[in-house]
């Protein structure tokens, strides 16, 4: 059953969870901050650590190298740390850390340790600095914000903060293939927990997430017969040009860029060898999407060409991935957001409120009706990309802005 609070009852809840107005107001935590500036460099040494060890998503030995580098780190801090087992074969588990303390609130911290990049990518071009950026496989999305967790984890132990009933980590193997290896897993803690703080990078110049497009895969296949391609291409039903077909029709169908619905061809094959005609090919079409209804009327489209075959004898069936719904901004997002920009202004800094078509845990958990907010990385961008960064100037005002939120959201529960 969801757990959706009305949305006076949302806010009410969500100022008693986060502190009033007057305590919003207080000027910068010196202790806090003089911690954060200590821990700073040690972050970055972590954050070197682990994006040098390769961790794409199916990379069950990387996936594993990483969960036990955390799991000492996270003991040594006091936590009860344990590895699940994936909800799908070909995967890492997944580390859960949970803290225990004397104070109300139940927070749960998602973060995401899997990237889209290969098994030698990270011997290739290694974790680097240059000028206020640093480089690497997944620097920012998001192994930044594992490590923004983790070590303001580490500040509130070393500050012998424990006003909180329970903050659990959950550091998620599968996240950019939908987290196929932990979904459950989300949906048990999320029931568990007050609110969700998710460990996504933070959108340039200085942004928290407050709205995300869901995201599926619809898979287009086409079956046909081989042939030889020199001596009888006639007895072969060409599977790559129907699939060319299909592709042709859809051409313009849909808008490839923007903040509504989106579709982009994202992977494309066929054939083995270049003298047999092929009998399979498969394309596969990424669809962001701001209401679940719009993927009913992007696989409506799809669905409708796959009746209409142009080479002959070649039949052609449509699949969709279950995925992350989208994340909507609410009442209880902007209560969480105003907190956060609150926090900010103790350190004389301000933080916008965003949105984009990266999709993430928070859907899920918010779909529960546990208020979350994302986007509490460092800041960054050109993600999936070799040239991926994060900004330097950053990671203070971060890690004060998570360490905060999690002593205020620790104190109290609606």
């Amino acid at each position: 059953m969801q757990r959706i609070l009305p949305t006076a009852v949302a806010v009410l809840a969500l100022i008693a969870l986060l502190g009033s107005s007057a305590e919003a107001a207080a000027h910068r935590n010196d202790r806090v901050y003089r911690a954060v500036v200590a821990n700073r460099d040690g972050a970055l040494d972590l954050l070197a650590d682990i994006v040098n060890i390769d961790s794409g998503t199916g990379d069950a030995a990387g996936g594993d190298k990483i969960d036990a580098l955390l799991s000492d780190r996270l003991r040594a801090l006091g936590a009860d740390v344990r590895i699940d087992p994936p909800e799908a074969p070909g995967l890492p588990g997944n580390l859960v850390a949970v803290f225990h303390g004397t104070g109300k609130g139940h927070i749960l911290i998602i973060a995401h340790i899997d990237t889209v990049f290969g098994s030698g990518t990270a011997a290739a071009r290694p974790f680097s600095i240059e000028n206020d950026r640093a480089h690497g496989p997944g620097v920012g999305d998001e192994k930044a914000g594992v490590v923004n967790a983790v070590t303001a984890l580490k500040i509130l132990h070393d500050l012998k903060f424990t006003d909180y009933a329970a903050i659990t980590l959950l550091l998620d193997n599968s996240e950019e293939r939908g987290s196929p290896g932990s979904r459950n897993l989300i949906v048990r803690l999320a029931k568990q927990s007050d609110v969700e703080f998710n460990m996504e990078p933070g959108d340039p110049p200085d942004a928290l997430t407050v709205w995300r497009k869901g995201s599926t895969s619809i898979h287009i296949q086409v079956k046909g017969r081989a042939a030889h391609a020199g001596m009888a291409p006639q007895d072969g039903r060409n599977a790559a040009s129907e699939l060319i077909h299909q592709l042709s029709a859809l051409a313009d169908a849909f808008p490839k860029s923007g903040d509504g619905t989106t579709v982009n061809l994202t992977v494309l094959k066929s054939g083995e060898r270049n003298n047999i005609i092929p009998d399979y090919a498969e394309a596969i079409l990424n669809v962001r999407y701001r209401k679940p209804e719009d993927v009913d009327a992007v696989l409506a489209k799809v669905e409708a060409g796959a009746g209409h075959t142009v080479v002959p004898d070649t039949t052609v069936s449509v699949a969709h991935d279950p995925a992350y719904p989208p994340l909507t901004e609410n009442a209880q997002i902007d209560a969480l957001a105003a907190r956060a920009q609150a926090i900010y202004a103790e350190i004389g800094k301000t933080v916008a409120l965003s949105g984009n078509g990266g999709a993430s845990e928070s859907a899920l958990v918010m779909a529960l009706g546990t208020p979350a907010l994302d986007g509490l990385g460092y800041v960054g961008g050109d993600f999936h990309t070799d040239h991926e960064w994060i900004d330097l100037q950053s990671v203070v005002p971060r890690l004060y802005l998570l360490t905060r939120l999690l002593m205020t959201a620790g104190a109290k529960t609606p």
